[in-house]
């Protein structure tokens, strides 16, 4: 990867006002293609319903009677015509409904999501408005003009700011077109997309330093508890007057 990766900047009518450098501990870093698998497939097997069913041979309506008897027809024994063999008989080991949902650590999201996008901005798939403020309200038609004049088809994500909501649902009629707030952003969509359009404002993923990177691992480490109070430093102090008087008064009750 780049060591300063770059992306192209557009004003919010289409326009190309230059070039912006991305952050190479987020658009920069070798990619790792086994955790973005893993977050992935997790990711598309939570959206499984897991509601399928099926019924075995006891949940079947009927079948308790013998069908007949056991020897002396010639026929091959059987003790219900609900066994799996039998049509209109139970399933075996048939699917029975169940949860799906993987448990992916943070950490692993964040280096999954990093990782997409550090291949997103290697192939120049990125694109960056400086800000939607413009957009006094929702419409179709504005969401259009700024694709077309940005020359960008396919499939899109765009990536906006919570206070941005009114580009957010001016992408929303669009067919191939996902808009969704920074919250919102995952593996899946960045690698699904052809191209991402984010706003100046979510470059940092909504953190001044993002978690994960080499700049928030050496401000952490950097971080020191607070210096200890002269007193409690001494581990003496003098008793307080109300202490002693009480000490005195039970000497005195004591001596009596």
């Amino acid at each position: 990867m780049a060591d300063q990766p770059t992306a192209e900047l557009y004003t919010a009518d289409g326009a190309r006002s230059g070039e912006v450098d991305l952050n190479p501990d987020i658009f920069g870093i070798e990619p790792n293609e086994a955790v973005m698998h893993q977050v992935v497939t997790a990711q598309l097997a939570a959206a499984r319903a897991g509601t399928h069913s099926t019924k075995t041979r006891a949940e079947v309506r009927g079948g308790g009677r013998k069908p007949w008897r056991q020897k002396g027809l010639g026929r091959a024994r059987h003790g219900s015509i609900r066994s799996p063999q039998w049509i209109g008989g139970g399933v075996a080991h048939g699917p029975k409904p169940r949860d799906y949902s993987q448990r992916t650590p943070k950490k692993m999201k964040r280096l999954a999501l990093r990782s997409a996008l550090s291949v997103r901005a290697a192939g120049g798939q990125i694109k960056v408005v400086e800000d939607f403020g413009a957009w006094d309200e929702p419409k179709t038609k504005n969401a259009t003009a700024l694709l077309t004049a940005m020359g960008v088809t396919g499939k899109v994500l765009l990536l906006a700011e919570d206070h941005e909501r009114t580009a957010i649902k001016s992408f929303g009629n669009i067919d191939g077109v996902i808009a969704s707030n920074l919250g919102q952003a995952n593996t899946y969509d960045v690698l699904w997309a052809e191209t991402v359009i984010m706003s100046k404002g979510t470059l940092d993923l909504g953190q001044n330093v993002p978690r994960g990177t080499e700049e928030h691992a050496e401000q952490a480490a950097s971080r020191q508890l607070p210096a200890a109070s002269p007193e409690a430093e001494s581990g003496s102090s003098e008793p307080e007057a109300g202490s002693s008087q009480l000490e005195a008064g039970d000497s005195e009750g004591g001596a009596e």
